[in-house]
């Protein structure tokens, strides 16, 4: 991994992690204003708001990309800029045609799709006719997506990332504008507001992606709509690879359909998976954004061996990062929920009307132990995105696609079967389950196709990793029946006490890394990718 290559990931990173930080007062805002389990309000809006946000991370966090990318590249180089272009064009023109037929179908069936998505709101008329309205306000967010995804991959494949990473916030900033200003109206009122800044958030993204790529040179005209070969190829390789780099959101998905049955469920669901989603953004995500153009590239010019160790340090880069965050979760699921969702958000909109958090104790066990679960499940959510571009850079779609398919029978039956004794926590077992599986059957590939190679050097350092993290994990498990005591002398406030505490994590977690060589401050002025 080149110095170039970790400043693109740094950009990247960056950009993602204040998107999620964002994303954080987003979610804080919602489950304060319209709650949990206790509104049919929220479960409505999550539900609707699953599809079009699958199809975001889909389109602009890695599947789009693991086709497109690596067709779009072999034009620029082999053919040069204009057919690259040619091909680009040729692309947006499919996917306006086949999209625009979608968005009409949905508008006009929608009630069948919200089926599709949460079968178990058909026992509330209410709740099942609010997700109705809302999927009909956000699914045309889709096409938007689709078309950012397409000129997201056009800047990565050039090496510009800022626009792509950065475009998110205005997503971000449109709901938490919806929330503030209909704060204090009827929820089903605020229901509406946050799915019309939805709409305008896809309108902003991207606008901000067809100035970025004008800037470059690639402002792309509309074409006839043709199946060209070019554009052949891109579905050929792109239907396996939503499977395969979608596997995590269709297990969502199908998570969401089951856990409808319980009331609330959904909402609890999205919580956890939204706090999750930020150290997986910023450590898995980004670090597939960066890889799969530079494997990419490295095996079009045949040095295996680079892309190997790219991966290798990858891995350890993850495992640093993405460790001490699964324990945060496991050990302060719950007291995290808390003081975000009632303690942080209470004290927000105690500024706009004075109102308290409408997020409840139940809510906040139930969301907690969700998100103590996908705890245990993050370091494979991350591994994911890191092996995947392994294949997707050698135009291979369809091994990764069998063993999603695995992985997500794996989800379907674990939740099937255990939703009836233990409720939606089963939704959420399954889905971490099925990620190490997949993450397994990845792995195995790539070392038998020499592909993978893990050596010495990232055998020693995840295992530093791990030690490094268990005393993390104890120093955690110490101070949290302390928090209210902690509370008493910082205001009253347990969400001061939470950051306190993390940050102190964050420094003991640091400190007992670089005693045991779990990282090393040369590794990262210099990213030179020796094994």
């Amino acid at each position: 991994m080149s110095g170039k290559v970790f400043k693109s990931l740094v950009t990247v990173s960056g950009m993602t992690m204040f998107s999620r930080v964002l994303g954080f007062i987003r979610q804080i805002l919602i489950a304060g204003v319209i709650g949990a389990g206790g509104n049919p309000v929220a479960d409505a809006f999550w539900a609707a708001f699953r599809l079009p946000n699958m199809f975001r991370r889909l389109f602009a966090e890695g599947a789009f990309h693991a086709a497109f990318i690596p067709l779009f590249q072999g034009k620029l180089v082999g053919e040069g800029e204009a057919a690259a272009k040619k091909f680009a064009e040729e692309v947006l023109v499919a996917l306006i045609f086949i999209l625009t037929l979608l968005t009409a179908l949905v508008e006009l069936a929608a009630p069948l799709f919200v089926h599709l998505i949460a079968s178990g709101f058909k026992t509330d008329p209410d709740k099942f006719a609010l997700a109705t309205l809302y999927t009909r306000i956000m699914f045309p967010y889709l096409m938007m997506m689709s078309i950012v995804g397409l000129l997201s991959g056009i800047l990565n494949s050039l090496g510009k990332f800022a626009a792509a990473a950065g475009a998110p916030l205005a997503l971000n900033i449109c709901l938490i504008t919806a929330m503030l200003l209909y704060s204090n109206t009827e929820t089903e009122i605020t229901g509406q507001a946050a799915s019309w800044a939805v709409f305008v958030g896809g309108l902003m993204q991207l606008a901000i992606l067809i100035y970025a790529a004008a800037r470059q040179g690639y402002l792309l005209k509309l074409r006839r709509p043709r199946l060209t070969p070019g554009v052949k190829r891109l579905f050929m390789l792109g239907m396996p690879g939503f499977i395969s780099a979608g596997a995590v959101q269709i297990n969502l998905i199908i998570g969401t359909n089951i856990a409808s049955q319980q009331p609330g469920a959904v909402s609890w669901l999205m919580n956890a998976d939204q706090l999750y989603q930020l150290p997986l953004a910023v450590i898995g995500i980004a670090l597939a954004v960066v890889l799969l153009p530079m494997l990419s590239r490295r095996v079009k010019e045949g040095d295996e061996e680079g892309a190997a160790r790219a991966i290798n340090r990858s891995l350890e880069l993850s495992a640093l990062l993405c460790f001490p965050a699964a324990v945060a979760f496991i050990v302060m699921g719950a007291p995290i929920c808390d003081a975000l969702f009632r303690g942080l958000a209470s004290d927000a909109l105690s500024i706009f009307g004075g109102r308290q958090s409408a997020f409840t104790e139940h809510d906040v066990a139930m969301t907690g132990a969700a998100l103590a679960i996908f705890g245990w499940g993050l370091p494979a959510f991350v591994w994911q995105k890191i092996f995947l571009p392994a294949f997707f850079a050698r135009e291979d779609t369809k091994t990764p696609m069998n063993y999603a398919l695995i992985a997500i029978a794996v989800n379907t039956v674990l939740a099937l079967a255990l939703f009836p004794f233990i409720g939606f926590i089963a939704v959420v077992i399954g889905t971490s389950l099925a990620a190490w599986v997949n993450v397994v059957l990845l792995a195995q590939q790539l070392y038998r196709r020499g592909q993978f190679q893990p050596g010495g050097r990232l055998a020693s350092r995840l295992f530093r990793i791990l030690i490094a993290t268990f005393g993390l994990g104890v120093l955690l498990t110490l101070a949290m029946p302390y928090t209210d005591s902690f509370a008493e002398v910082l205001w009253g406030r347990e969400w001061v006490v939470i950051v306190v505490i993390s940050a102190l994590g964050a420094g003991v977690y640091g400190g007992l890394a670089l005693l045991l060589g779990a990282a090393r401050p040369s590794d990262y002025k210099s990213i030179t990718g020796k094994v």
